[in-house]
Protein backbone atom coordinates (compact mmCIF):
# COMPACT_ATOMS: atom_id res chain seq x y z
CA UNK A 1 0.00 0.00 0.00
CA UNK A 2 1.24 3.59 -1.06
CA UNK A 3 2.20 5.32 2.19
CA UNK A 4 0.08 8.41 0.79
CA UNK A 5 -2.91 5.86 1.02
CA UNK A 6 -1.60 4.65 4.59
CA UNK A 7 -1.50 8.05 5.64
CA UNK A 8 -4.72 9.07 4.69
CA UNK A 9 -6.07 6.24 6.15
CA UNK A 10 -4.07 6.82 9.71
CA UNK A 11 -4.50 10.02 10.10
CA UNK A 12 -8.11 10.71 10.54
CA UNK A 13 -8.58 9.74 13.75
CA UNK A 14 -12.02 10.01 15.78
CA UNK A 15 -11.73 9.74 19.40
CA UNK A 16 -13.67 10.36 22.29
CA UNK A 17 -11.80 12.74 24.44
CA UNK A 18 -12.70 14.16 28.30
CA UNK A 19 -11.00 17.49 26.96
CA UNK A 20 -12.01 19.01 23.76
CA UNK A 21 -8.76 20.98 21.02
CA UNK A 22 -10.49 24.02 23.08
CA UNK A 23 -10.14 23.27 26.59
CA UNK A 24 -14.12 22.49 27.20
CA UNK A 25 -14.80 19.37 28.98
CA UNK A 26 -17.65 17.65 27.77
CA UNK A 27 -17.14 13.30 27.92
CA UNK A 28 -18.75 13.25 24.50
CA UNK A 29 -17.06 15.69 22.57
CA UNK A 30 -15.40 14.00 19.50
CA UNK A 31 -12.27 15.31 18.62
CA UNK A 32 -11.00 14.93 15.11
CA UNK A 33 -7.34 14.84 14.40
CA UNK A 34 -5.78 14.92 10.77
CA UNK A 35 -2.26 15.25 9.36
CA UNK A 36 -0.55 15.94 6.39
CA UNK A 37 0.71 18.32 4.16
CA UNK A 38 -1.25 22.01 3.85
CA UNK A 39 -2.46 23.75 0.91
CA UNK A 40 -3.19 27.10 1.99
CA UNK A 41 -5.86 29.12 0.94
CA UNK A 42 -5.70 32.42 2.46
CA UNK A 43 -3.93 33.66 5.49
CA UNK A 44 -6.45 31.48 8.26
CA UNK A 45 -7.88 28.83 5.94
CA UNK A 46 -5.97 25.82 4.69
CA UNK A 47 -6.99 22.15 3.23
CA UNK A 48 -5.40 19.02 4.28
CA UNK A 49 -6.21 16.01 2.55
CA UNK A 50 -9.05 17.55 0.85
CA UNK A 51 -10.75 19.21 4.48
CA UNK A 52 -11.07 23.01 4.98
CA UNK A 53 -9.81 24.59 8.18
CA UNK A 54 -10.28 27.42 9.31
CA UNK A 55 -7.73 28.84 11.81
CA UNK A 56 -9.85 29.01 15.29
CA UNK A 57 -9.86 32.15 17.33
CA UNK A 58 -7.96 34.09 14.48
CA UNK A 59 -8.88 36.30 11.81
CA UNK A 60 -6.53 37.31 8.56
CA UNK A 61 -7.25 39.79 5.79
CA UNK A 62 -9.07 38.73 2.77
CA UNK A 63 -6.57 37.77 -0.42
CA UNK A 64 -7.72 40.48 -2.15
CA UNK A 65 -7.50 43.00 0.86
CA UNK A 66 -5.10 45.93 0.67
CA UNK A 67 -3.61 47.89 3.62
CA UNK A 68 -1.90 51.14 3.74
CA UNK A 69 1.90 51.70 4.49
CA UNK A 70 3.44 53.80 6.68
CA UNK A 71 4.21 56.11 3.91
CA UNK A 72 0.27 56.71 2.62
CA UNK A 73 1.33 53.96 -0.18
CA UNK A 74 -0.78 50.93 -0.38
CA UNK A 75 0.19 47.09 -0.33
CA UNK A 76 -1.26 43.53 -1.15
CA UNK A 77 -1.55 42.38 2.87
CA UNK A 78 -4.13 40.25 1.92
CA UNK A 79 -2.29 38.59 -0.04
CA UNK A 80 1.45 38.65 2.39
CA UNK A 81 -0.76 37.36 5.02
CA UNK A 82 -1.87 34.24 2.70
CA UNK A 83 2.17 33.88 1.87
CA UNK A 84 3.49 33.86 5.19
CA UNK A 85 1.19 31.28 5.99
CA UNK A 86 2.40 29.10 3.17
CA UNK A 87 6.04 30.24 3.88
CA UNK A 88 5.74 29.12 7.95
CA UNK A 89 3.93 25.56 6.75
CA UNK A 90 6.13 24.69 3.60
CA UNK A 91 7.41 21.27 3.51
CA UNK A 92 6.20 20.41 7.42
CA UNK A 93 3.30 18.09 7.79
CA UNK A 94 0.52 20.53 9.69
CA UNK A 95 -1.75 18.39 12.91
CA UNK A 96 -5.41 20.43 13.17
CA UNK A 97 -7.58 19.31 15.96
CA UNK A 98 -11.44 20.60 15.68
CA UNK A 99 -14.61 18.99 17.13
CA UNK A 100 -16.94 16.95 15.96
CA UNK A 101 -18.01 18.15 11.71
CA UNK A 102 -21.24 18.19 12.63
CA UNK A 103 -20.62 20.63 15.73
CA UNK A 104 -17.66 22.48 14.70
CA UNK A 105 -18.65 23.47 11.10
CA UNK A 106 -18.26 27.34 10.55
CA UNK A 107 -21.04 28.99 8.13
CA UNK A 108 -19.01 28.31 5.42
CA UNK A 109 -18.96 24.52 5.54
CA UNK A 110 -15.27 24.66 7.46
CA UNK A 111 -13.85 23.07 10.73
CA UNK A 112 -12.69 25.03 13.13
CA UNK A 113 -9.33 24.14 14.10
CA UNK A 114 -6.45 24.59 16.21
CA UNK A 115 -3.40 23.45 13.80
CA UNK A 116 0.44 22.79 14.46
CA UNK A 117 3.58 22.88 13.06
CA UNK A 118 5.96 20.80 15.28
CA UNK A 119 3.77 21.78 18.07
CA UNK A 120 3.55 25.41 17.80
CA UNK A 121 0.19 26.92 17.36
CA UNK A 122 -0.36 28.09 13.83
CA UNK A 123 -2.45 30.95 14.65
CA UNK A 124 -0.65 31.64 17.43
CA UNK A 125 2.19 32.47 14.86
CA UNK A 126 -0.32 34.25 12.84
CA UNK A 127 -1.14 36.53 15.05
CA UNK A 128 2.21 37.33 17.01
CA UNK A 129 3.68 37.90 13.61
CA UNK A 130 1.06 40.58 12.84
CA UNK A 131 -0.25 38.73 9.93
CA UNK A 132 -3.68 37.98 11.77
CA UNK A 133 -5.67 39.66 14.30
CA UNK A 134 -7.47 37.63 17.00
CA UNK A 135 -10.62 36.88 16.43
CA UNK A 136 -12.36 38.29 19.77
CA UNK A 137 -16.24 37.60 18.48
CA UNK A 138 -14.98 34.21 19.08
CA UNK A 139 -12.26 33.54 21.32
CA UNK A 140 -9.67 35.40 23.16
CA UNK A 141 -7.09 33.28 22.80
CA UNK A 142 -4.20 35.13 21.19
CA UNK A 143 -4.91 38.85 22.37
CA UNK A 144 -1.65 39.31 24.16
CA UNK A 145 0.22 37.83 21.21
CA UNK A 146 -2.14 40.61 19.21
CA UNK A 147 -0.53 43.34 21.67
CA UNK A 148 2.78 41.90 20.89
CA UNK A 149 3.19 42.32 17.22
CA UNK A 150 1.19 45.87 17.62
CA UNK A 151 3.78 46.72 19.75
CA UNK A 152 6.31 45.73 17.56
CA UNK A 153 4.56 46.87 14.65
CA UNK A 154 4.64 43.72 13.02
CA UNK A 155 2.83 42.79 9.57
CA UNK A 156 -0.42 44.33 9.50
CA UNK A 157 0.83 46.53 12.09
CA UNK A 158 3.60 48.15 10.28
CA UNK A 159 1.11 50.66 8.27
CA UNK A 160 -2.73 51.21 8.62
CA UNK A 161 -5.75 48.52 7.95
CA UNK A 162 -9.21 48.11 8.35
CA UNK A 163 -9.46 44.62 10.35
CA UNK A 164 -10.97 41.70 7.82
CA UNK A 165 -14.01 41.52 9.71
CA UNK A 166 -15.24 45.28 8.89
CA UNK A 167 -13.53 44.75 5.18
CA UNK A 168 -15.95 42.07 4.63
CA UNK A 169 -18.92 43.54 6.30
CA UNK A 170 -18.15 46.89 3.92
CA UNK A 171 -17.81 44.70 0.64
CA UNK A 172 -20.86 42.39 0.91
CA UNK A 173 -22.75 46.12 1.34
CA UNK A 174 -21.04 47.45 -1.79
CA UNK A 175 -22.34 44.29 -3.87
CA UNK A 176 -25.43 44.26 -2.92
Amino acid sequence: MALGHMAKVAVIMIALSPVCAFGETDMTTTVITITGPARIIDGDTLEILGEVHRLHGIDAPERAQTCQTHDGGMWLCGRRASQALRDHVAGRDVTCYGANPGKSLGRYGRHISKCYVHDQDVGAWMVSQGWALAYRRYADDYVHREVFAKGGRRGLWSGGFIPPWIWRRTKSRKSR
